[in-house]
């Protein structure tokens, strides 16, 4: 199937009703096209309003709305795909695809561009920016609101001792200084090992360096409940067996790696229960 869509063969297929969505009124027929912004979506909108969300709700290692995201049809980001569906309102990221988010500008059809945020107040703004898009500002604030207070109740109570920890993704990837889950952390009372390991915002923690300098805590990227985490084979290596016992593993599902808005509050409380099983595994090791 081509990629290349003209105004004149979609008007003509009647793939497309009232080019450039609905001017006033709410929006009726939304397509996001990215992961992040599904899970916004979801929680703001009225399902009646929502006509897909991307591909990726529908893949359990991928998607932080579990199986409400496979309740909804989705597209895999083609032009033919999107306005087949007559949408009046798309959600795309930088990362969406170039020829679909092409094809909606040609046809004037409203599309909000939405970039990855960086800061938990970035990704707060994000949560009311899409609540804004789909004309419902007020449920933006009451999700605002409990994310701020999940995030609050994550703060460590004065005079926790200070750990440090590391993200370990599929990969063994993690996230350093300025990005969401470094901020995350840092809220929750953790200093993210990732910077004493030398990365810069995302890339790959050898396993030389975790040998020389364990972190207190090892967050494993868990890819569903259960599953054999990165770290865990990583743990498993002879090398790393005098240094095991120095570092507490705790379970952190890789799903609360991608995205933020509503997944803060979730994460906030994967990294408190993390933050109280590793201080009590240092009591009982006293």
């Amino acid at each position: 199937m081509s990629w290349r869509i003209t105004r004149r063969a979609v008007l003509a297929s009647g793939a497309v009703v009232g080019l450039g969505g609905a001017a006033t009124g709410d929006p009726r027929r939304i397509v996001s096209l990215n992961p992040c912004l599904d899970v916004i979506l979801v929680h703001v909108a009225d399902r009646a309003q929502i006509a897909a969300l991307s591909h990726y709700s529908h893949e359990p290692s991928s998607s932080s709305l579990g199986e409400l995201g496979r309740t909804f049809p989705f597209t895999y980001e083609s032009a033919e795909e999107v306005l087949a569906l007559r949408p009046d309102l798309v959600l795309t990221g930088r990362h969406s695809s170039p020829a679909t988010r092409a094809a909606l500008k040609r046809l004037h059809i409203r599309a909000e561009l939405f970039g990855v945020p960086n800061t938990f107040e970035e990704s707060l703004a994000q949560v009311r920016q899409v609540a804004r898009a789909v004309h419902r500002p007020a449920r933006g604030e009451a999700l605002v609101a409990r994310i701020e207070a999940a995030v609050a109740a994550s703060a460590p109570p004065p005079g926790t001792p200070k750990l440090t920890a590391l993200v370990y993704q599929s990969g063994g990837f993690a996230s350093a200084q300025g990005t969401l889950m470094d901020d995350m952390m840092r809220r929750a009372g953790f200093e993210n090992a990732a910077s004493r390991y030398g990365l810069k915002r995302t890339g790959n923690v050898p396993l030389e360096l975790l040998v020389a300098d364990p972190p207190d805590v090892l967050l494993a990227g868990e890819t569903k409940p259960g599953a054999p985490t990165w770290a865990d084979r990583v743990l498993n290596h002879p090398a790393l067996s005098r240094v095991a016992h120095q570092m507490h593993r705790a379970s952190f599902p890789q799903q609360l790696t991608f995205c933020g808005g509503p997944v803060l509050i979730q994460t906030a409380a994967m990294l408190v229960r993390a933050r109280q099983g590793a201080l009590r595994a240092r009591e009982a090791r006293a």
